[in-house]
């Protein structure tokens, strides 16, 4: 089947500096896909121009066959692609349903003039929420006074009801205790499960064996391994990282 993404030759300089250098990759829909390297390795700038926020320098990214051209996020959102960054962009004195709809709330006219149609979006975020299995009781709660795993859940809600059909997630376990890492790693296969395509951007290779189907490594801008999870070890993927692993070293001397 043909991937949801299909990236070629991408690369991005910054004047004189090659932040990636001909990377290549497919993503899949109804797939965890783990982009893993060490700060400064390139995996934050290939997503930005996944997410539309960066134009590559060169190469070309097609979604589902078609070349596409992302001039900002908004494109990229119309394509399908939505980013949830680490701090998550909430409205933390709205409440559940207002912030997935922020900005795209649903009216009615009457008279001609707008009326919130409430009891509509209500229960488009009951039916997201149950649909993900996320433990909020009360959608009409304000999200300050949630926990870091709702949160997640909310963000998770809105990017879905923009249509997401990839979902990137950037270090979404960062600062959270283990029974909240626990929520938002149950919600990250749900969305695989409903057939989304998911980029998990982590520094944590525990939680990353423990929801990703496959493994991208990027050092020095390059992409220089990807692995099926069933097909290699945490102690692997840490040697391909820190560069002591022998493909590291072979992707080093050829760079």
């Amino acid at each position: 089947m043909t991937p949801f993404v299909q990236a070629r030759g991408i690369g991005k300089s910054f004047g004189g500096l090659k932040a990636l250098d001909g990377v290549d990759l497919d993503i899949h829909q109804g797939e965890v896909l783990a982009l893993l390297g060490d700060n400064g390795a390139g995996k934050s700038t290939f997503v930005k121009i996944l997410a539309g926020a960066q134009p590559q320098s060169r190469g070309e990214i097609r979604i589902e066959g078609r070349p596409v051209a992302f001039a900002s996020p908004h494109d990229a959102a119309r394509a399908g692609i939505a980013t949830i960054y680490q701090e998550l962009a909430l409205s933390e004195n709205l409440n559940v349903v207002e912030n997935v709809f922020l900005g795209r709330e649903v009216v009615r006219r009457v008279l001609g003039f707008p009326w919130l149609r409430r009891r509509a979006m209500r229960q488009r975020v009951d039916t997201l929420l149950r649909e993900l299995d996320a433990h909020i009781p009360d959608p009409l709660a304000r999200v300050g006074g949630m926990s870091g795993g709702q949160r997640q859940a909310v963000a998770i809600a809105r990017a879905l009801d923009q249509g997401g059909r990839l979902v990137i997630m950037d270090e979404p376990t960062a600062a959270l205790a283990v029974a909240e890492t626990r929520k938002v790693l149950k919600l990250v296969r749900q969305l695989a499960a409903r057939n989304c395509a998911v980029i998990l951007i982590s520094h944590n290779i525990g939680d990353v064996f423990e929801v990703a189907d496959r493994m991208a490594v990027f050092r020095r801008g390059r992409k220089i391994a990807e692995r099926q999870r069933a097909a290699t070890t945490p102690d692997e993927i840490v040697a391909l990282i820190t560069g002591a692993h022998p493909d590291a070293r072979t992707a080093d001397l050829a760079a």
